[in-house]
């Protein structure tokens, strides 16, 4: 009879060994015989490879020989040969790799690992994990070593691990496809929430009545470019929808300024809400009257759902980590970035600016579809638009911007859904439009592409020194634009009129209407 008590110790023996091993030091993660069990599989039947070529390649396998035998088979399957014992032997022998991969007789071994292809899924689903585990491992030691040397800078560091698992989590990230039906009721179930909307909008609205009308409101996932030359009042146009929608609507909005600090940003926002020059707000020489005015409208700012963040140099990945919080905690519906041309991706190794920008705007649409909401981010133009001269240097057309334009990359016109330009016809000394109109304190957002809607040409009125757009029939004194006149404070309404006699008339209703009440303050 066996000696049960010798096997029973080798068992222990064995055991005790493994542990032993397990306190000296850790084994890669691997499993072997799941790598044997895919290779056969794709060995013995010819359609194994399409059910696992989506998210395993040679990488993953961590035995060598599988390695090239995996790589063979995936050569075989691009050029549509055969994949079997034979076919897969010979294509060895023909890179050179037959004896690496254990020769032929290894080859046929594999083959009798499995009977049918019927697990392979889940077998490659297993050696895919092994090798995500072992590709994590080698990040995570590569920042431990970075980390005891003082001489790396950890900020630099941060950003080099976080684009490295962003990097990581990009290349591992399959997405299934879906049956139509689930699809075809969540869009019902949109329709149906849009229709009880009084304003007929589907998305969040912008505060901008025309605008609003031609997009439907700011969609979810989709990524809106707005661009414009310096000085055309970009930071001003989301600054006002900013308020229009956090202040007005209690939209919750994130902002990420990387031009201005927090507080510089929310001095412009004050200078909007309050119309108060912006050159008085920074010098604080106000009039006893705007103090007043200061004090009473600014209590529209506090507690508005209105998020900042002036990180210099913003990272993509940073965004990521920070946006991510903000839908979470916090309940952000839009996120606004000022610029992307001011962000980085760090991290990761780029040939070129414009490399770097094609991953900044890939990424951006990314996150816009994994959040769910929609990201708006400002850009600049290329200097083209300036040189631009046309046949009639009065022609209000000659200025305007083309998506050629668009600073860096074509790529941000790409993966944006929806590309809109500021343009200002009087900032060129365009007085009249086509049209014969006066230009004067207006302001076109052009919706040049528009994957989801049409394109077309929306006005707006801008007020530059209060740094804000609104709509053009929201502005006191719309009726007089087309007068020509001026109307100046003096009398005891804080109005007087310096027009016709045959223009009276709508003055005086006007100023009727402006009359403070003698419970409110006079402004």
């Amino acid at each position: 009879m066996p000696d049960r008590s010798k096997a029973s110790g080798s068992r222990r023996g064995s055991a005790d060994s493994v542990a032993r091993m397990s306190e000296l030091g850790h084994l890669q993660p691997q499993a072997i015989d799941m790598e044997e069990a895919v290779i056969g599989a794709c060995l013995i039947e010819k359609d194994a490879f399409g059910q696992v070529s989506d998210y395993l390649k040679p990488e993953s396998f961590y035995d060598t020989r599988h390695q090239h035998i995996f790589r063979a088979i995936q050569s075989l399957a691009a050029e549509n040969k055969p994949v079997d014992i034979l076919t897969v032997t010979e294509q060895l022998r023909k890179i050179g790799k037959i004896d690496d991969a254990g020769g032929p007789l290894y080859v046929t071994e594999l083959s009798s690992k499995v009977l049918s292809s019927a697990h392979i899924e889940y077998h490659a689903h297993v050696v895919a994990e092994k090798a995500l585990a072992r590709q994590l491992i080698s990040y995570t030691s590569d920042i431990q070593k970075s980390a005891f040397d003082e001489g790396e800078d950890i900020n630099e560091l941060m950003q080099t691990a976080e684009g490295r698992l962003f990097e990581l989590s990009k290349t591992n990230m399959k997405k299934d496809f879906t049956q139509i039906n689930p699809v075809i009721k969540e869009a019902y179930a949109m329709l149906e929430k849009a229709a009880a909307r009084k304003d007929g909008l589907s998305g969040l609205t912008s505060g901008f009545v025309r605008l609003d009308k031609m997009t439907s409101g700011w969609q979810n996932s989709d990524l809106v470019i707005i661009a414009a030359r310096p000085a055309m009042g970009k930071t001003a146009f989301v600054l006002s929808m900013a308020k229009n929608m956090a202040v007005d609507n209690r939209i919750p909005v994130a902002m990420f300024s990387l031009e201005m600090s927090n507080v510089q940003l929310v001095n412009r926002l004050i200078v909007n809400v309050c119309e108060i020059e912006g050159e008085k707000i920074k010098s604080g020489q106000l009039a006893p009257f705007e103090w007043a005015q200061l004090d009473y409208k600014i209590k529209d700012l506090y507690d508005a759902p209105f998020y900042v963040d002036d990180t210099p140099s913003l990272s993509v990945f940073e965004l990521r980590t920070k946006a991510r919080r903000l839908v979470r905690d916090y309940g952000v519906k839009i996120i606004i970035i000022d610029y992307l041309q001011l962000m980085n991706a760090s991290g990761m190794s780029y040939n070129s600016r414009q490399e770097e920008v094609s991953t900044i705007s890939r990424s951006l649409k990314g996150l816009a579809k994994e959040l769910d909401i929609p990201i708006i981010a400002l850009s600049q133009l290329n200097r083209s638009v300036e040189n631009r001269v046309g046949s009639d240097p009065n022609d209000p057309d000659s200025k305007r911007p083309q998506l050629s334009d668009l600073r860096e990359s074509g790529a941000i016109e790409q993966d944006a859904d929806m590309v809109c330009f500021i343009h200002r016809p009087e900032y060129y000394k365009v007085l009249r439009d086509k049209d014969n109109n006066s230009t004067k304190d207006m302001a076109e957002i052009i919706i040049a592409k528009h994957r989801n809607g049409a394109v077309g040409d929306v006005k707006l009125r801008f007020k530059g020194k209060f740094a804000r757009f609104s709509n053009m029939e929201d502005e006191q004194g719309d009726a007089f634009v087309d007068m020509g006149e001026t109307i100046q404070p003096s009398n005891s309404n804080g109005v007087s009129y310096d027009g016709g006699d045959d223009k009276m008339e709508a003055f005086n209703n006007l100023t009727a209407d402006m009359a403070p009440d003698d419970n409110e303050p006079p402004f």
